[in-house]
């Protein structure tokens, strides 16, 4: 049912949600050196949407791993 390249594709998932969570918390912590209060402001709004939407497709890639773990668990 769930072959490998299933898992493979959900680990790499994860990592380029984990890829984008540091690129958003290194965006963020660059935001706080800005001079400009626009450009901190840009910054600062953009880094916590990447953070926010990169931790929540991490967060929905384990779930989806989870329950089809407990589903193949189950089948055995």
């Amino acid at each position: 049912m769930y072959r490998i390249f299933w898992w493979f594709r959900q680990v790499i998932l994860i990592l380029a949600g984990c890829f984008f969570l540091t690129f958003g918390i290194h965006i963020l912590i660059a935001a706080y050196k800005l001079k400009d209060p626009y450009s901190f402001i840009m910054a600062f709004f953009a880094s916590n949407l990447i953070i926010l939407i990169s931790a929540t497709l991490i967060f929905g890639f384990v779930l989806r791993m989870i329950k089809v773990y407990r589903i193949l668990k189950d089948d055995t």
